[in-house]
């Protein structure tokens, strides 16, 4: 018999997370103290942090985290830390993010690395402010990637178990001896890229190439670029910046959405694995054929841009920055044709590749999607043919790819469900949304993607949804950066008796 589910394990690990939430805490304070901004919406959050993780982690000595107890933990974490994380925003008590409902879709934006702002004042909120949006966005990057190699590649869910087959890793908990210097590892390309981004874009700076990108620009920019979350303490997002900070930036967006495990063997001069890889290839080929279709669209309608160089940067920087769920806006795409914003929305339902810090549905699975649709094609030819699904040269099994279909399935049912009620919550307050925006603002943040189209555009922002409809958004956020399957367990009565 399956004994009852052990929540206080559960919880007491959740408060083993939020205890050391003050620490992030520390850089936003201290810009405060150097602003001369109040320090009191970190230092009460830093405390209320600090007090509740003691709290909750008091709850049992005991440690050990069943499968049943690890799909709460994953999502109740993800939960706890954006309702901490709002805490400064509502103490700040500046502009939108002084309402407790657009405090908590903000920081659960930021934790999800969905990108979608209610903010339509930035300069009424401080760098302090800022700097805290940067920096949730950056820890939920690396939390997801942590989480996905301790936890969620043993439960079978969001497409661990594909990674270790992609990537030729047996067990991708074995990278090093220990899943603590796995971590470690982990945090050390995430921080390595982190660090290099910072470089390039202060030393376009100080090469005269971008004189608008300030040292403190470089960090937050850096930790929402690497993350592939897309917040910005700009209202014009990169927009704001030169045309070589908007090239610079692609590279790291696209190698924020490759696969961690594959940089780490790329790291040690394994080149082969990353040749051999067949969702890299598939990757790659993605942005390539989305970007080589928007800038085709935007050629025909010259009236937008001046120049070749500029249609062609456009078009690769948006493409690149929703298929990774980045979420940066280098121009308003609210004006492209409608070819081009049509291409911009397949795009969300994309994804970068498993085990990388992107959402949505990813590469890994359209790509076994793909493989299988055409193995189903040739034997429906030739019935007595056994044809199995190979990545990279090794066999998925067939339980994996009903796995992928069943949750790419139910992903696009919530997407149409979200969809309708967007639609229906905007007319009951009579908001002017249509079916393609509100399509749109449903994937963008189900999907992690961030600006949609309409109101919730690249320059525009959420705020003029409902409190129902940003509620149900923040729902969506938090139920697609953890993949569905967690929360929809927990839903099942069969979940919570023995």
């Amino acid at each position: 018999m399956i004994g009852r589910v052990e929540w206080r394990v559960a919880l007491a690990l959740v408060g083993m997370i939020l205890k050391w939430l003050w620490l992030p805490m520390l850089l936003p304070l201290g810009i405060a103290v150097y602003d001369g901004t109040p320090l009191a919406p970190f230092v009460l959050s830093m405390l209320a942090t600090v007090g509740i993780g003691i709290g909750l982690e008091r709850l049992t000595d005991e440690r050990d985290l069943g499968v049943r107890e690890a799909f709460l933990m994953v999502s109740l974490t993800w939960l706890s830390i954006a309702l901490v994380g709002a805490a400064p925003f509502v103490l700040a008590g500046n502009g939108a993010l002084a309402s407790p409902v657009n405090a908590l879709f903000e920081s659960m934006s930021g934790f999800t690395t969905t990108g979608a702002t209610v903010i339509v004042d930035f300069e009424r909120h401080s760098r302090a402010i800022h700097m805290w949006r940067s920096i949730i966005q950056w820890l939920g990057g690396l939390g997801i990637l942590v989480l996905a190699t301790a936890v969620l590649s043993q439960l079978s869910v969001g497409g661990a178990q594909l990674m270790e087959t992609e990537t030729q890793t047996r067990d991708v908990n074995r990278l090093t001896p220990r899943i603590s210097q796995t971590a470690a590892l982990l945090w050390k390309i995430y921080i390595g890229l982190t660090g290099l981004q910072i470089a390039v874009l202060y030393g376009l700076h100080l090469a005269g190439l971008a004189p608008e990108m300030t040292l403190y620009d470089a960090v937050a920019h850096a930790f929402t670029t690497v993350s592939t979350s897309g917040f910005s303490p700009r209202p014009e997002s990169i927009a704001a910046f030169s045309p070589a900070v908007q090239w610079a930036v692609v590279p790291f967006m696209a190698t924020g959405a490759t696969s961690f495990v594959l940089l780490y063997f790329l790291l040690r001069g394994d080149v082969e694995r990353l040749r051999n890889s067949d969702e890299f290839r598939f990757y790659v080929g993605v942005l390539a054929f989305f970007s080589a279709g928007v800038a085709t669209v935007l050629f025909v309608d010259t009236a937008l841009y001046e120049s070749p160089e500029a249609v062609v940067r456009h078009s690769v920087f948006q493409v690149v920055s929703i298929v990774t769920t980045t979420g940066y806006a280098s121009t308003d795409f609210n004006l492209w044709s409608s070819g081009a914003k049509h291409l911009l929305f397949a795009c969300m339902f994309v994804g970068g590749m498993a085990g990388s810090t992107t959402c949505s549905i990813k590469t890994l699975r359209w790509l076994v999607v793909l493989k299988a649709f055409r193995r189903d094609l040739f034997v429906a030819t030739t019935p007595s043919a056994v044809r199995p699904v190979r990545l990279s040269g090794s066999v998925v099994e067939e339980k994996t790819i009903r796995d992928i279909y069943a949750y790419t399935l139910v992903s696009l049912v919530i997407f149409m469900l979200a969809t309708i009620f967007v639609v229906v919550d905007a007319s009951r307050v009579q908001l002017g949304v249509g079916e393609f925006e509100a399509m749109s603002a449903a994937a963008a943040t189900f999907f992690n993607v961030g600006p949609a189209f309409g109101i919730a555009g690249p320059l525009e922002s959420y705020e003029p949804f409902s409190q129902s409809t940003k509620l149900v958004l923040t729902f969506l956020m938090w139920i697609g950066r953890i993949e569905i399957i967690p929360v929809l367990v927990l839903l099942t009565p069969s979940y919570w008796r023995s």
